[in-house]
């Protein structure tokens, strides 16, 4: 008697479970997709990039492109030194802004 009711308890605790987690997911799926999208649509307007003569460069946005062209300075040298470079031979290659 212990044996079939414990059979009739999971027969519908697996698919309760499944559709619970299944349920779970779709609404952290949505809201992910809805953060990245607002967060792309808020974006600076300015970009600086800069390489090193050997090694990664870096690529940066800013509000002002003092700011852009300062944190791609920084991410040059760092990516550079990682990478094997000569982090001390960074410049800003481009910076601009957007309309």
């Amino acid at each position: 008697m212990t044996g079939k009711t414990a059979r009739q308890c999971s027969s519908w605790v697996m698919p309760s479970l499944l559709a619970i987690n299944l349920a779970l997911t779709a609404g952290c799926a949505g809201n992910a997709a809805t953060a990245r999208y607002s967060a792309s649509t808020m974006g600076s307007n300015c970009y600086a990039k800069a390489i090193p003569t050997a090694g990664e460069g870096g690529l940066a946005w800013g509000d002002t492109l003092s700011m852009a062209r300062k944190k791609s300075m920084d991410n040059c040298i760092r990516y550079a030194g990682r990478s094997g470079g000569t982090p001390n031979t960074c410049q800003v290659v481009l910076s601009e802004c957007k309309n």
